[in-house]
């Protein structure tokens, strides 16, 4: 794979990434359309730019913090493994729920204590409070690393992270102007089918990871005959 074809995955695959990770119904969309139905547009715009902003942290963090550990094969084998079992189970749940997540104990002892006064401070500390966040973060950052969808360098991790930033600012955006052509708060019911679509999708991200590591396994067994034979 070439330096520019390396760019344009790691670009995409972040793009879809952030678009993904930011369409699961929590407490950040809860506000958003909450706050969109009430107070507009441009409100419920600056409260997802602040989602972006602090999700785009947490995922440089993943990669700074994290990302330089798979240099091992067996690091890397077991992460793939990691990371299809967490989509795996991440897809189930959405896929599976009936109810919608509105707070979270994090998110609000961080208002509390940092009391933000605008729309963007508010989605700021939402996702500033929920640990999990991160912890996604660091996973898929793993994940990518040992399936090699983005180069170890600065440079198309850097090209990922800007993939994400644009994907959590294209559905917020989206999800912003729905709202405001509604001027009213979506049911529950369509609050779950958002987050069963974002279900559907990380399964299918979770078999392709699956179809990946049954290749790997494949390939490894069939390298392995051939040494025996020789």
């Amino acid at each position: 794979m070439g330096p520019f074809s390396s760019i344009l995955l790691a670009w995409a695959v972040g793009l879809i990434s952030g678009f993904l990770v930011s369409m699961p119904v929590g407490p950040i969309n809860v506000t958003i359309i909450n706050e969109g139905a009430r107070r507009g547009f441009r409100w419920a715009l600056m409260i997802g730019f602040g989602a972006v902003a602090m999700e785009t942290i947490y995922c440089a963090v993943g990669f700074a913090g994290f990302a330089t550990f798979f240099d091992s094969r067996l690091i890397k084998a077991t992460m793939e493994l990691v990371s299809f079992l967490l989509m795996s189970v991440l897809g189930f749940k959405y896929l599976t729920s009936h109810s919608v997540v509105t707070h979270t104990r994090g998110a609000d002892a961080m208002e509390e204590k940092l009391h933000p006064h605008s729309a963007f401070m508010t989605g700021f500390v939402r996702v500033l409070g929920n640990p999990a966040v991160l912890l996604l973060w660091v996973t898929l950052a793993s994940a990518y690393s040992s399936h090699n969808w983005v180069a170890e360098d600065w440079t198309s991790r850097g090209i990922f992270i800007s993939g994400v930033c644009t994907g959590a600012a294209l559905w917020f955006i989206l999800l912003s102007y729905a709202v405001s052509l509604k001027h009213r708060e979506f049911s529950t019911t369509t609050l779950v089918r958002m987050a069963q679509v974002s279900g559907a999708f990380l399964l299918a991200v979770a078999l392709i990871l699956g179809v990946r590591i049954v290749l790997l396994l494949a390939r490894h067994h069939s390298d392995i005959r051939q040494l025996k034979q020789t």
